[in-house]
């Protein structure tokens, strides 16, 4: 099994990853977000401290807008509003184009474009700006105001055409998912929740990996099996990241939810070889039901990799147009039963509670990703 290789001769290895980094890493003590602190009396005083302080940043937000653009006009999403209640500084705003299923050529490539086009809108409306790069998430940090980092979920939009990388980076994407649920119509390599055909990566994957470093955008490895991601990871010049898992010792009290997500978590020795070679990981809030939960999740993740591995990643919905049936978990400022914060917030507070200090805070909130985005998008 390629999960029991030597990872020794990695492309990036952890120690580089983390001097590489020195800066980037380490949250950035910036002005205050004093308009966004809890009015809670119940909270820790400390919590709108640290929320001013470090940068939030989840690292899988849904932005799930209409194919069709007729179905978009006159829809209102409030992304602004809920990123200062969340206290997130920025959020990876994720789409995927293979859901429901495409059944032509090219249909992959139309709704990606539409997607963005949508969603240069969504921002132009809300007064948003996408970071292209770390100085951008520092000068948003620096005057309180919400960015986002355009992310897509699958490479399906690429269809053999590797070129579209390009446009994409030119359109703004700085983060890239190379798989999905679904299968491209040119594979990149095995998803994890499918029969492995590949043995891992394919030679347009390969192609992929390359192009992204060369352009600068950060390869997201959620999704794919562990032949794929260790392919990746020897592959790979620049650290990556696997968004949105969690460990599959922590299979939460919902028996049914559990058996439904179990092919989607991390082996802690998988784990293991993505922190190796400078990887970091992102806790999402499914098989949790409050936020002490999902503390308790990322103390396992952190116990298992080490603190500079770890980040959030909720695959949770920050805005959702009215009348939009929300998916599985809720909004992300309502992810949990009677959650009264907004989700930074509460999410400071459950990791104080679970023995974490605002120095570890900094790193599991944004501090880890920032390194791996700093390092992927630089040219």
């Amino acid at each position: 099994m390629k999960d029991n290789m030597d990872n020794s001769n990695l492309g990036w290895s952890r120690r580089q990853f983390i001097i590489s980094a020195t800066g980037a890493g380490t949250a950035i003590v910036l002005s205050p977000f004093s308009s966004w602190a809890s009015s809670s009396k119940e909270f820790d005083p400390r919590i709108a401290k640290i929320v001013a302080k470090t940068f939030g940043i989840d690292t899988h937000s849904h932005m799930d807008v209409p194919y069709r653009k007729e179905e978009f006009i006159g829809q209102k999403y409030n992304l602004a509003e809920q990123m200062k209640i969340s206290g997130l500084t920025a959020v990876c705003m994720t789409f995927q184009v293979d859901r429901p299923d495409l059944t032509k050529e090219g249909e992959a490539y139309e709704r990606f474009n539409t997607c963005l086009d949508e969603m240069d809108e969504i921002l132009k409306r809300n007064d948003i700006n996408r970071a292209l790069n770390l100085n951008d998430l520092k000068k948003a940090k620096k005057e309180n105001k919400p960015i986002v980092i355009q992310s897509v979920e699958g490479g399906h939009f690429i269809e053999g055409e590797i070129e579209r990388i390009a446009i994409a980076y030119n359109r703004g994407v700085r983060h890239l998912g190379l798989l999905h649920d679904n299968q491209s119509l040119i594979p990149l390599g095995d998803i994890y929740t499918d029969t492995p055909r590949f043995g891992g990566l394919t030679e347009m994957g390969k192609k992929v990996i390359r192009e992204c470093n060369s352009l600068g955008i950060l390869i997201d490895l959620t999704h794919c099996s562990n032949d794929t991601i260790n392919d990746a990871l020897q592959l790979s010049t620049k650290p990556i990241i696997i968004s949105h898992t969690g460990l599959d010792t922590q299979l939460g009290n919902d028996p049914k939810m559990s058996k439904m997500m179990r092919p989607r978590l991390i082996s802690e020795k998988q784990a293991k070889i993505v922190a190796k070679s400078g990887g970091v990981i992102g806790v999402w809030t499914h098989l949790a039901e409050s936020p002490m939960e999902y503390a308790q999740n990322i103390k396992a993740m952190v116990n298992t990799i080490g603190i500079d591995h770890v980040c959030l990643g909720t695959d949770t919905k920050m805005v959702v147009p009215e009348g939009f049936i929300k998916r599985q978990g809720g909004t992300t400022n309502t992810a949990w039963k009677e959650q009264k914060e907004g989700f930074y917030y509460v999410v400071v507070d459950a990791l104080l509670k679970t023995g974490f200090n605002q120095n570890d805070i900094e790193k599991i909130g944004g501090g880890n990703y920032l390194r791996v985005f700093d390092a992927a998008t630089k040219k």
